[in-house]
């Protein structure tokens, strides 16, 4: 993209031209972008942006070794910390309202990278915004976690949604439907000033879909694997569009400021492994291939909680980083998955109630297990809110200390 001064404008172009703007090839995933290309200062990397300050991160991820193992945590930003309980109640608005509002959006992900040494912000966000773009409701009752109350039942709710069937117009709808979020990325970049990198994520297609057909991660569990069996050419419809949808919002987040992309397959517990290969793991392999296509400097994470069984595969597909659950033996998970960059994969139920040297005793056997190069130090799921923020410190400041030979 080229930086100008006016607002955003569209500049019809040659797929020739194009191609000479982007610097990469025009094939079938992204011969959209040879004819449409979208010039907005806003949405490109700012010209003067400060150096980044603290890589580890970044050199972590690309397999580089690192003087200080790099951490960040799943869910940092949030609900555990009091400060942004007392932001919510300034401002008045539930969680889903604060994702509405770029600023409130980069003050609360900016308030865990204020409050500790965190060597990444990311995204204050939530997975299944990409499903309020499809068209679906999403809320959150209290207590009950995040849902969509009305749920898909049969392909002829396909009309209650948006489904796009190309790139054109993937890309249009996430432009259309979540400005907000990218304009909270650009927003972050400025804010953070060069202190750490920016992560931007998304679900992948499989999780969205488990959602969008069942309604939440506690009931209707098996509506997901139902809807591939009974109804395969609508499965392979939605889940061909949500690729599509995953591919646009993921690139415009690192069009916007994001330095790293992490990818979510927070459902892959709920599938089996044959569906998973048939179903899941194509569209991740294809989220990749356009991203390392698009993006080839921006390091891909990758979570597939509860189907650790395709780590490997994803690593063929281009992950650089691949994320541990409470299933994967930390002994065996570096002789399984060699010569690449783990993630996790700490037990955050340690940092509720446990004691500052249990905290230390368990982060220092992590690392003596996982080692401290190739390595992004992590959970094993998220933060459930009920976290001490002192013992969350004493988990990060436990992982720095670590030393690294």
């Amino acid at each position: 993209f080229i930086m100008l001064a006016s607002s955003c404008f569209t500049l019809l172009l040659s797929a020739a031209a194009a191609h000479s703007l982007h610097g990469r090839a025009v094939g079938p995933a992204n011969a959209h972008l040879a004819h449409r290309i979208t010039l907005c200062a806003a949405a490109t990397e700012p010209a003067a942006a400060p150096p980044l300050v603290n890589d580890l991160m970044l050199r972590a991820a690309r397999g580089q070794d690192v003087e200080t193992v790099p951490v960040w945590l799943f869910r940092q930003a949030g609900r555990h910390l009091p400060e942004y309980t007392a932001y919510k109640a300034a401002t008045g608005r539930n969680f889903l309202e604060l994702l509405q509002h770029p600023a409130d959006v980069a003050e609360v992900t900016l308030q865990p990278v204020r409050r500790y040494p965190l060597d990444a912000a990311i995204l204050f966000s939530d997975i299944l915004v990409v499903a309020e773009a499809f068209g679906l409701a999403v809320e959150m009752p209290g207590g009950k976690g995040i849902v969509v109350p009305e749920p898909l039942t049969s392909p002829a709710d396909f009309s209650r949604l948006a489904l796009p069937h190309s790139p054109d117009a993937a890309s249009a709808l996430v432009e259309s439907r979540l400005p907000h979020v990218l304009e909270a990325v650009r927003l972050i970049r400025r804010d953070l000033a060069g202190r750490v990198p920016l992560i931007g994520f998304s679900a992948a297609p499989w999780t969205l879909f488990y959602y969008m057909v069942g309604g939440s991660s506690k009931k209707n569990q098996e509506e997901g694997e139902r809807w591939l069996s009974d109804e395969p050419e609508a499965s392979r419809r939605l889940l061909e569009s949500l690729r599509l949808v995953v591919i646009e919002y993921l690139s415009m987040q690192v069009e916007a400021g994001a330095q790293l992309l992490q990818v979510f397959e927070a459902m892959g517990g709920f599938i089996s492994p044959e569906s998973f290969e048939e179903h899941a793991l194509p569209h991740m392999r294809a989220i990749a291939a356009e991203l390392k296509s698009r993006h080839p400097h921006v390091p891909l994470m990758v979570f597939p909680r509860g189907a650790s069984y395709a780590l490997d595969s994803l690593k063929d597909a281009g992950y650089d980083v691949l994320t541990l659950d409470e299933t994967v033996p930390r002994p065996e998970a570096r002789a399984l998955l060699p010569d690449v960059c783990l993630q996790g994969n700490f037990d955050p139920k340690l940092l509720v109630d446990s004691s500052p040297e249990a905290v230390r005793a368990a982060a220092v056997e992590m690392l003596d297990a996982l080692g401290p190069q190739q390595l992004i130090a992590n959970l094993c799921e998220g933060l459930s809110g009920k976290e001490d923020p002192a013992l969350v410190t004493v988990f990060i400041d436990a992982i720095h200390q670590y030393k690294v030979k």
